[in-house]
């Protein structure tokens, strides 16, 4: 029953090919993979206990960061171009045989949802809820995505916060470079020119699971078992968004060049022309300091970590790890909103091709870049919000 109702809604439909290939490389931000929660996890008894979403079949889906297109937007009630896309896939161990896909605020969604739970009343409250809460975020890092949901008192395991396959392998040297003083620490003086040994810890590190290997830096920081779990999840946290700044600082300055370079051509009214050049003036402005609000963000566990390893002081670093979390929010949502307006103009703009939009089509790109950014409309015309100081614990 409910693949017909998602079948009825799939005019915004998924390709074959992309589904098969998006497992190995999607980004953590932008895919939401249940399908591989549940084929690494499923026989585990805290994902049976603590699921993401009731209904079986949304717990065994897709969810993918989705921008819509012109053609979509008529089908959609929502604030921004970003919504999110429920795929749920035909055989979740052949994605290559396609999937039904629905997106969230798309007419009938609700009732598709109710479908998928059964008629249970309480399943379908709960997971339309998750639902939303998954759309009101700017994207699926699972760290600003997991302090979101403690935040509203949704408990769920740990197994479905993990990076993706791609991005553990993108990250992986940027790590171990970032971990090479504290193994000599922790390791009673190791030697890090031992790859094998090393590139264990970083796996270790990067994954879901805490197992022996680590159980020196435990002792190194003189925490208890569950402690340990809670702190490493914040250290993988800002691992992330170190790698993430790191990783889209050139193409962000390439797309800040790129914006001032967009020509606008026919058709353009005077009006729009106006109101493109204004937008183009505030994302130059604007982007910058949010890029530096981040920077100041990251640069207290930079201190933090420095004095672990500098100074040998892991209390402080433990200390640290534990409020982390509450810093998670805003670095998600900023880090969120940039890696969306570098990523998509990307897209949109491949390299080597001609920066040139009409009228409507700069006026859609640049607003929704604004509203990605956490903006708002005072008498028709797109303000944006003053970028807040990073929260500093002492």
């Amino acid at each position: 029953m409910a693949k017909t109702n998602f079948a009825r809604f799939s005019g915004v439909g998924f390709g074959v090919r992309n589904l098969a290939n998006l497992e190995e490389s999607a980004a953590t931000a932008r895919v939401l993979n249940l399908v591989a929660v549940a084929r690494e996890s499923d026989q585990t008894g805290d994902y049976r206990n603590r699921p993401f979403f009731l209904s079986r079949q949304l717990n065994t889906a897709l969810l993918v960061k989705h921008r819509l297109r012109r053609d979509e937007a008529y089908m959609v009630q929502a604030a921004g171009q970003i919504t999110t896309k429920i795929i749920l896939p035909l055989n979740r161990d052949e994605l290559g045989l396609g999937g039904q896909s629905l997106l969230v605020g798309q007419r009938g969604w609700r009732e598709a949802i109710r479908d998928l739970c059964a008629g249970d009343e309480e399943m379908y409250e709960r997971d339309i809820h998750v639902l939303e809460l998954l759309n009101d975020l700017p994207s699926f890092d699972p760290f600003l995505l997991r302090e979101h949901l403690r935040r509203r008192q949704i408990d769920v395991a740990p197994c479905y916060f993990a990076l993706s396959r791609a991005d553990v392998e993108k990250m992986r040297g940027f790590v171990a470079e970032e971990l090479s003083q504290l193994i000599m620490l922790a390791y009673g003086g190791a030697d890090t020119s031992d790859l094998d040994q090393t590139a264990k810890l970083v796996s270790t590190l990067l994954s879901t699971r805490i197992d022996s290997k680590l159980e020196p830096l435990r002792l190194t920081f003189g925490m208890d078992e569950d402690s340990f779990r809670e702190g490493v999840f914040s250290w993988k946290g800002f691992l992330y968004y170190k790698w993430s700044v790191a990783d889209m600082r050139t193409q962000l300055a390439e797309t800040l060049r790129e914006i001032g370079r967009l020509e606008i051509v026919e058709p353009c009214d005077p009006d729009t022309a106006q109101i493109v050049e204004r937008a183009r003036r505030r994302l130059r402005r604007d982007i910058p300091p949010q890029h530096e609000s981040i920077l100041r963000a990251l640069s207290v566990y930079n201190a933090a970590f420095r004095d672990l390893t500098v100074n040998g002081n892991p209390r402080a670093f433990r200390e640290f790890l534990m409020k982390a979390p509450e810093m998670f929010m805003e670095l998600g949502e900023k880090l969120g909103a940039l890696s969306h307006i570098t990523s998509f103009w990307r897209y949109r703009f491949p390299p080597g091709s001609k920066l040139v939009a009409d009228g409507p089509g700069a006026f859609d790109l640049l607003r929704d870049f604004e509203v990605s950014m956490g903006v708002r409309e005072e008498g028709g015309a797109i303000e944006p919000l003053k970028t807040r100081a990073p929260r500093v614990f002492a």
